[in-house]
């Protein structure tokens, strides 16, 4: 029998943004002291103006997500209360999960549709982490977590810690903070090792992709540190500020290149392959783009 839907959790993000204005008006005023010319108006605006529709179109798409997560949680294989060892587990598998999504969000092309979004600025600022997805819910990420409610996490629980892990990658985005104390280093995510996630520069394209914890990345070989100050945006920036061309451009472009495909390969790499994949070589993979690198220098 279907258990009775518990109610949604309070959205948490709806409470942190007070505080995620104060740190961004305390951003601008120490980077204007120090003569940083970090923040640029239009696109500053351009990332709330994304966040802010993130916000509305998430009040809608998370009703269903808290959904099916509840679905898949009446057949869960073990029952785990609310109890502190529990959110402790939650937190690592909630972390884990995102790992592997980000890394998949930048390794295949439908994922990468709807988060490029967040990689399209070429500022990093504390206003670049509000640019997010517009379509990242309505295309399935969350299935990155139903494991979760399957192993017995409560869907509340799951929400709540994704909130959370939200909410603290939005300090690391930002040039104000160099390095922290190495121990933190070698366990978090901070904004050296997230400034390099934010770059376009080639050794450090696809790297990085932990949440709250940098751990994942130095167990599964996608950690690089920060050896210099990158440059951030796209490897082909789309240069615009319009909120609506910054959330779908990519879609579009796929839409665009499904028209000239020419058989069911192609239609699928152009979807699933890897962001960069063209039929005819105009555009390029990170990892080809690494492979001609690496022929340049042996040659």
């Amino acid at each position: 029998m279907i258990e009775r839907i518990p109610p949604m959790p309070p959205n948490l993000i709806l409470y942190a943004i007070p505080a995620f204005v104060l740190l961004i008006l305390a951003e601008i005023i120490i980077t204007t002291i120090d003569h940083r010319d970090l923040y640029k108006p239009k696109d500053a605006a351009s990332s709330i103006a994304m966040g802010l529709g993130n916000v509305i179109i998430g009040g809608f798409t998370k009703a269903f997500i808290f959904g099916a997560y509840t679905v898949v949680y009446q057949f869960r294989f073990i029952t785990l209360d609310y109890v502190w060892w529990v959110w402790i587990l939650c937190f690592f598998a909630d972390d884990f999960s995102y790992y592997w999504f980000h890394r998949t969000s930048h390794t295949v092309r439908y994922f990468w549709a709807s988060h490029v979004i967040h990689h399209s600025s070429e500022s990093y600022t504390l206003a670049t982490a509000l640019r997010q997805t517009w379509t990242g819910n309505l295309t399935g990420s969350f299935i990155f977590w139903l494991w979760m409610p399957l192993a017995g996490f409560t869907p509340i629980m799951i929400m709540t810690m994704q909130a959370v892990s939200l909410i603290y990658q939005f300090w690391i985005h930002t040039e104000v903070i160099h390095k922290l104390w190495a121990p933190v280093e070698f366990i978090f995510n901070t904004p050296s090792h997230h400034r390099v996630h934010h770059g376009s520069d080639l050794d450090y394209l696809d790297k990085n992709h932990g949440g709250v914890l940098i751990i994942w990345d130095r167990l599964f070989g996608t950690f690089t540190p920060e050896l210099e100050r990158p440059h951030y945006g796209l490897t082909s920036n789309i240069h615009t500020f319009n909120p609506l061309r910054i959330a779908t451009h990519e879609w579009t472009d796929i839409f665009r290149d499904l028209g000239k495909s020419r058989s069911v390969k192609e239609v699928w790499y152009y979807i699933f392959g890897a962001p960069g994949w063209s039929a005819d070589g105009s555009k390029k993979t990170t990892r080809q783009l690494r492979q001609e690198m690496q022929f340049k220098k042996d040659n």
